[in-house]
């Protein structure tokens, strides 16, 4: 399964822009390893700077390397936006998605 994993408020709790205080949320993080270990391709995509225009680029690929984050790729430019509606979307980083998973690949 090809999986995308935003960034801020999602395996971090990050007030606002201010990126270089986000605190990880390892056991979110720990989650998305998880899926990782099992195969999945773990994309990381954030909107940090589609705004602003600033690259953070080296800030937030070093942060994720430095929480244990696995990944398999990494990309900056996901458009800003208030509300997703997909039907593809989860937005909740949970046991219960872990499962899910696991059980999708396995039918595969």
């Amino acid at each position: 399964m090809n999986i995308y994993v935003d960034v801020d408020n999602t395996i971090t709790k990050t007030i606002g822009t201010d990126y270089e205080n986000a605190e990880p949320v390892y056991s979110k993080i720990s989650l998305i390893n998880k899926l990782y270990d099992s195969g999945h391709t773990i994309t990381y995509w954030t909107a940090r700077g589609s705004v602003s225009g600033i690259d953070h680029y080296g800030l937030t690929k070093n942060q994720l390397d430095s929480w244990g984050a696995k990944y398999h790729n990494f990309m900056i430019g996901k458009p800003a936006f208030d509300l997703l509606i997909d039907d593809k979307t989860i937005n909740e980083i949970n046991e219960k998605l872990i499962i899910w998973a696991t059980k999708e690949e396995e039918k595969n």
